[in-house]
Parts: structure tokens; sequence; C-alpha cells
């Protein structure tokens, strides 16, 4: 947006700031930051995080589902109402301080933001930060109201589901599995980031001297949770596969999904570019070309941080908005409850 239109957003603020308390007032500022339209640049209330209540949501095609929860009578309910208000208004009200142009982007941080009360507050959507009223629909088809406060470092659990998928079955920012009885080679890069103790070189002439032993039929490559950090880490990985067997149609799968971002959608863009891959999943929170190389300052009274763009990035000329996989698969609840990953279940059957 033009300096004009920042300057009078500002001042529409600083006009009716009397009125607001700090969650209205820092979703005010996060609705000046969504006007900007870049995805890298945030507003970062210092104490946002202590408002968080103990309760994390996944999104399947058949709505919001509760998927990491203290209330065992909850996990895998659907997401009915938030303090009384139906689920499509609060959507609603959460496209007015979530950039919202690419879809995946604003469906990964409404449900970053849904267990917030600090900014379910700012919103309106409930009467004190202390604490909100959840509407859910049972396995059972009950319906059934759950009060949650805010807590820090809850013992919660996650949906037994996933410990029977491969992509939460590993630890590190790498890691690879060799199937024998679907002759496939997984490789999950979870973070774009060195692990400490295990360097990306070691981890990948590992991996491709199992490649050598093993000779599989198809090498699957899982950013789909994959959030960024520094796109050069998975170089030495891509300049073995260039002349490799596996770099060719029919063995090479791609999975990328509403989490991909940042240099993890560049290394995506660079294997849609470069290499015989084929994309599944679903398209990725990160759009192509961006803004991005951030910075920050802090707000000299409130103490949040501000994060910002600094560069353009033109990854692929007249390619705006997410990266979108060769094969869209959106997951069922009833698969993921079954344990089974319908991404990788798609790879499996797939002949060459």
């Amino acid at each position: 947006i033009s300096q004009r239109e920042f300057e009078q957003q500002i001042a529409s603020i600083e006009s009716k700031i009397d009125s607001l308390d700090e969650k209205s007032f820092f979703c005010e500022l996060f609705q000046l930051i969504t006007a900007i339209g870049d995805e890298h640049t945030r507003i970062e209330p210092q104490h946002l995080f202590k408002y968080t209540v103990p309760i994390r949501f996944t999104l399947f095609k058949e709505g919001i589902f509760v998927t990491e929860t203290t209330q065992p009578n909850i996990m895998l309910a659907k997401l009915l109402e938030v303090n009384g208000v139906a689920i499509e208004e609060v959507i609603n009200q959460f496209r007015k301080i979530i950039y919202n142009e690419n879809p995946s982007f604003f469906e990964t941080m409404l449900l970053f933001y849904m267990n917030n009360t600090y900014i379910l507050k700012g919103l309106g959507l409930t009467n004190s930060a202390e604490e909100v009223l959840y509407t859910f629909e049972t396995k059972d088809a009950d319906t059934i109201s759950i009060k949650l406060k805010p807590s820090q470092n809850p013992t919660m659990k996650r949906a037994e589901a996933f410990s029977l998928l491969e992509a939460y079955s590993g630890e590190g920012n790498y890691w690879y599995r060799y199937y024998p009885d679907k002759n496939c080679l997984y490789f999950n890069y979870l973070n774009c980031k060195e692990d400490k103790n295990y360097s990306f070189e070691k981890f990948c002439s590992q991996l491709f001297e199992s490649i050598s032993i093993n000779k599989p039929e198809k090498l699957i490559i899982d950013l789909r949770y994959n959030g960024g950090g520094n796109s050069k880490v998975l170089n030495p990985f891509l300049i073995r596969l260039k002349n490799n067997y596996l770099n060719a149609n029919g063995k090479l799968y791609v999975l990328i999904g509403r989490m991909t971002f940042s240099s993890a959608l560049l290394n995506a863009l660079n294997l849609k570019q470069n290499f015989n891959s084929v994309l599944l999943g679903q398209p990725t929170a990160g759009s192509i070309n961006h803004f991005g190389e951030t910075l920050t300052f802090t707000l000299p009274n409130t103490k949040a941080t501000v994060v910002y763009s600094t560069k353009y990035f033109e990854e692929w000329k007249g390619h705006n908005g997410a990266l979108t996989p060769d094969i869209q698969i959106d997951c069922s609840v009833k698969e993921f409850n079954k344990g089974k990953d319908e991404v990788l279940e798609y790879v499996y059957r797939v002949k060459d």
C-alpha cells in the first residue's frame, strides 16, 4: 500500500485509541499489518502466548477438529462455535487480522490463533481473556460445550492417529526411512536447519548410501510441515540428486502443504523447476514471489516486536500466490483417525 494509505490507517487507530483496551489495540495493529499484504511482516505482542488455552486444532476437508487436548471427551471433535459465535463467522472475523490472499497461509495462522484468548478478546469474540467457551460436535454426534482457561505448559495428549503416521515417527530436523514392502525411500525434511549433533552432509551421505544399497523405486521428500530456515542447507542433497536415477518421471515425489513456508517453499520450487518431480498435497503457506529477509524493532511502550521484510524475491515470473501441487489431495478426518496418510497412500499406489 502507499505511504499515504498506511499513515491514514495509523491516524484512524490513533483517533480511537482511548476507547481501546490493549487486546483490541493490537488487533487494530494486526489489521494494519494485514493491509500491507506481506506474509513475513508481523507484530508479536510481548505476552501473547501466555493466553494460549490447552487445545490444538487441525483443518480437514470436513472442518476444524481437535487433535491435541487435555480433555479426552473432545478428541477429534468438530469445532462448531466459539463463545456462541458460529465457526463461519469466527473465520470471517479472523480475515480482518490475517493476510488471506493466500488461503493456505490464512488457514495455518487461523489454527495458530484459534486457541488464543488474547486474540479472541481483541476481536470481540470473547468477553474476557481469562477463558473461552468452545462448542463441539463429538465423534458420537453429541454437542458439547467446554470452557477453557489459558495454561502454561499443560499436559496435553495428541490424537492416537499421529503415532501411526510416518510424518510424525522421526526426530530431528531431517530423517529418512526405507520401506522394503513399498520399495520407497521416505525423506522427511522438517526444518531448514542443521542439527548440531548430526550434520546434513553426514545425513545426506547415509541417505544416498541407502539408495545405493536398496535401490528404491521411488523417493519421497516430505516438506509439508517445514516452516523454513536456511534454504541452502538442502543443497548437498540437491546436488547429488541431480544425476541420480531417482530424478526421473514417476520416481521423485515432493509433498507440500499448508505449513510449507519461506525457505521450504524455495526448496519445493527448486524441485519443481529443476528436477523431474511430481508435487502432491495442498498449496503452500508461502507465496512463490514474496517479500522476506526480515529485520525487527521493538515498540517502545508495549515492548511488542515488529518483524518486517526488507527485500522482494521474484522466484518465478508471472506465478503469484502459493505453489500449488500437481495433484491436490485434501485429507479426511475419517482417514486420519484410521492412521492413514492419504498423500503418502497415493504415492504408494502410483505405478511408474
